[in-house]
């Protein structure tokens, strides 16, 4: 059996001009936004990652165990030998249960982060060594081209997205993500995404607030990185994690909250804050399984197959395209 240690590293990257542009747009905004894809520098992955184990965080040990109650069943609809294209690899720690079961004949994972990217795509080159793995560094919220990886352009094209990143998205962008990611599966393909449900706000407040303040230091990053890449001034002791449920809209949403009257410049240019203003930074959308169920079938999919835990926390679903 041939070895495959290396990896294909693809650099599809935005640079410093999508992100200089991005944020200083965001800030013009009467509601000053800034896109949640920005947390994931090299620290802020870091950050993420610890934000994974914390206690009140239920979504990975949560989709974790479902992966590993159900990657076979998961595997016999996936079918083997496929082509396995993964948005947001991170730490690939659910992904090496899907490989195990499922046997593809390569594996590409997509992430904005060069630095988790590389880990993780050289650490899975290393534990599967009969899998061809690639590594595409890019924003995957945007049209995108696959690499070509010889010999296997005819095969299931099989799309993983757990994590519910998907929520990050608002509706309107995650139905626009759904579309994009089934012209990248093509025909005959399919689709495994993990998506969280909504239940009791107290519940989700704490997993957005915890008690450690890892998430506080996670959002806080984003103006470190502001600072460091686009010569900012922002007084980041000057802001503060504020995070809430939104009932109606049926999602977390996150903001850093301006704690005084104040201004600060971004690439020569100056924005003013009055004290209580907030820098709306991530959404965290849940859905019912029926509502995400719904929204596939808008994109196209058909929502065959739906898995979720005993205390209805998360939820992962199966969806095809036909042949």
């Amino acid at each position: 059996m041939p070895s495959h240690l290396e990896f294909q590293f693809h650099d599809l990257h935005p640079d410093t001009e999508n992100l200089r542009g991005d944020v200083l747009s965001g800030l013009a905004q009467p509601r000053k936004a800034l896109a949640p894809k920005y947390f994931y520098d090299a620290r802020g992955s870091e950050l993420f990652e610890a934000i994974c184990g914390l206690p009140e965080y239920y979504p990975t040990r949560t989709e974790l165990a479902m992966m590993q109650a159900s990657a076979g069943d998961m595997a016999r609809l996936l079918g083997p030998n496929g082509l396995l294209i993964e948005y947001g690899a991170g730490s690939g720690r659910k992904t090496r249960v899907l490989i195990e079961a499922m046997a593809p004949a390569a594996y590409v994972a997509i992430d904005i982060s060069r630095t988790a990217l590389r880990q993780c795509a050289g650490e899975l080159a290393a534990a599967y060594p009969a899998v061809r793995v690639a590594a595409v560094c890019a924003d995957y919220s945007r049209p995108m081209q696959l690499p070509t990886i010889e010999g296997l352009a005819e095969r299931r094209h099989v799309i993983y997205f757990p994590g519910s990143t998907i929520g990050n998205f608002t509706r309107a962008e995650a139905l626009v993500f759904l579309r994009y990611a089934r012209e990248i599966a093509g025909r005959g393909g399919a689709m495994l995404v993990g998506v969280d449900l909504k239940k009791d706000p107290a519940r989700l407040h704490a997993a957005y607030n915890d008690a450690q303040g890892i998430t506080a230091a996670f959002n806080l990053n984003l103006l470190t990185r502001i600072n460091r890449e686009l010569d900012g001034n922002f007084d980041v002791n000057a802001f503060e994690h504020h995070a809430f449920y939104d009932i109606n809209e049926g999602r977390i949403e996150m903001h850093l909250r301006s704690l005084r009257d104040q201004q600060a410049s971004v690439a020569g240019q100056a924005f003013h804050f009055t004290a209580g203003e907030t820098i709306h930074t991530e959404n965290s959308c849940k859905y019912s399984v029926a509502e995400f169920q719904q929204l596939a079938r808008q994109a196209g999919f058909a929502a065959e197959h739906c898995w979720t835990d005993a205390e209805q926390l998360f939820s992962v679903h199966f969806l095809s395209i036909a042949a």
